[in-house]
């Protein structure tokens, strides 16, 4: 057996993939299991066999099985394997978790001035006003700011217009780090003559020791991703066997797991620990008294609030069933455990949300950007954008809007509203569930998507009024059904190119090959 140190492993797998391998990537693959970890003297090696194994099943075949699956039209460098996962998701893109939408990187392909094989032409320029009537967490807004573009967004859904809004305001930085700071010191008081952080670190203390004994990592991740043990089995054996410390410590510690209702979102997902600390932060924040400082620490909780919903790691995205015990988690191949405290997750974000902050500070331009609330199929638009910020109104009014940059809901794939019922519990906004187009509660169906060729295109038809005579529409979209060219058609548009694009980066489980497309749309002048 070969055996290379990291910095030799990644100049052999760079030199056989042809593409570059850092260190960190190689320390990755030993981390996760994927190879095996060696060593000798306190120096850390790996096995040549077990990269050529990984990289022939993993790596290098990808572009070759998609493009056969999906087509040769594929543009891969339209997917940005190249980026990393920051990069992806840079400054204020994660304040706050939102499924469903795209990378800013794609945005800045069309709405920046380079041509390339692919995009032949510039469609936009400094100064314009873009539009996105499925603004989402206001991707288009920040890219455009970026750009040098004035931007609108519109969505039917209050709270992602506070998401959008949030990201594009002006901040008293220090004033939102001394307020913080204050929220984190009055929780700490209040968990003071409580016993939860003592029961969690006792929690964690004997979940570490038998995880070190019965998981061992890598070594047992090895195993899994070789078939060489019945992970389901062999996990749900050794939490089964882990749930009597669990109780004993609960009684110890007298922690009460259940609320006393169960009604809300906020009643059925969060441990009765959990939901004292979201009551106690929320109530101080109401008492905030500059605006944006409240408005952002909102958003801190919200996205803390998230991250300690009662559920398995694996399940964070689709919630299928309170969970209250520790359990074997598939994700982290380990007994994990449920959230008993806010208190990590609001120090870490709390940090990460001023970072990031800070980050765009650097990078904003000054240009208007703003998200609506509202229906796109016919909200009024510069009346409605007059009340909110009258500089954009007038500027929009006389030189009109230059062309959309969106991602419509695909059809029968997220309620957009229920992603975020904690938000909408805490904050009391006001549900629009029903207008939402191509919902998942409402299916796929032939019904389901006549009524969403419906809503795209009454949209479209609304937009056109407010956009110059030669105006661009990009719309991003995975069109399995076929509705876009009917779409199109209904809007009194035509569609003169289509752009495809690999999606390597997907949240969901099936990883298998996906292609989205986004369509090039111009007035159709027939």
């Amino acid at each position: 057996m070969e055996l290379l140190t990291i910095k030799q492993a990644s100049i052999w797998a760079s030199h056989y993939i042809k593409r570059n391998v850092t260190d960190s990537n190689i320390s990755y693959l030993v981390q996760y299991g994927k190879v095996r970890k060696f060593t000798d003297n306190g120096s850390l090696y790996v096995s040549k066999e077990d990269l050529l194994h990984y990289y022939n099943s993993q790596v290098g075949k990808t572009e070759i099985e998609w493009k056969k699956k999906l087509g040769d039209d594929l543009n891969w460098a339209l997917s940005f394997d190249n980026y990393k996962e920051s990069e992806r998701t840079k400054h204020v893109h994660r304040l706050h978790p939102y499924k469903g939408k795209f990378i800013p990187q794609l945005v800045e392909y069309f709405l920046d001035d380079h041509t390339d094989d692919f995009k032949k032409d510039v469609y936009f320029n400094k100064g314009d006003i873009i539009l996105d009537p499925f603004c989402g967490s206001g991707t288009t807004l920040i890219q455009s700011n970026e750009l040098g573009m004035h931007a609108i967004g519109i969505d039917i859904s209050a709270f992602n217009a506070l998401i959008s809004n949030t990201k594009i305001y002006k901040y008293d930085l220090y004033d939102i780090h001394a307020v913080v700071n204050d929220l984190s010191k009055e929780l700490n008081k209040f968990l003071a003559d409580k016993h939860i952080l003592d029961f969690d670190n006792s929690l964690l203390k004997a979940l570490a020791d038998f995880n070190g004994k019965y998981y061992p990592t890598p070594e047992f991740r090895y195993r899994v991703n070789r078939g060489l043990v019945n992970e389901k089995q062999y996990g749900y054996e050794k939490a089964k066997e882990f749930l009597p410390v669990f109780n004993r410590l609960i009684e110890k510690f007298g922690i009460e797991l259940d609320q006393s209702k169960n009604e809300g979102f906020l009643d059925r997902w969060f441990l009765k620990s959990v939901r004292d600390e979201i009551d106690f932060v929320f109530e101080l924040v109401k008492q905030i008294q500059n605006p944006k400082t409240k408005i952002i620490s909102s958003i801190i909780l919200s996205r803390t609030i998230r991250s300690c919903r009662a559920t398995t790691h694996s399940d964070l995205a689709t919630l299928i069933d309170p969970i209250k015990t520790t359990y074997y988690c598939t994700k982290h191949k380990k007994v994990c455990k449920p959230l008993f405290s806010i208190k990590k997750w609001w120090n870490k974000y709390s940090k990460d949300t001023i970072q990031r902050l800070h980050e765009f500070s650097k990078l904003k331009t000054e240009t208007y950007q703003i998200c609506l609330t509202g229906d796109s199929r016919n909200l009024d638009l510069f009346p409605e954008l007059e009340k909110k910020n009258k500089a954009l109104a007038e500027l929009s009014r006389h030189q009109k809007i230059r062309g959309i940059f969106t991602s419509p809901p695909y059809v029968g794939l997220i309620n957009y509203h229920e992603q975020h019922a904690y938000a909408y519990d805490l904050f009391g906004f006001e549900r629009k569930d029903d207008k939402e187009i191509g919902p998942l509660f409402k299916g796929s169906g032939m019904e389901a998507r006549m009524s969403y060729v419906e809503g795209i295109s009454r949209v479209l038809v609304n937009c056109k009024k407010y956009m110059v005579k030669d105006y661009d529409v990009f719309l991003v979209a995975n069109d399995k059904h076929n509705l876009y060219p009917t779409i199109a058609e209904k809007a009194g548009m035509k569609i003169v190119n289509r752009f495809r694009r690999p999606v390597l980066n997907r949240t969901e489980k099936d990883k298998g090959a996906y292609a989205e497309t986004i369509f090039h749309l111009k007035g159709d002048k027939k």
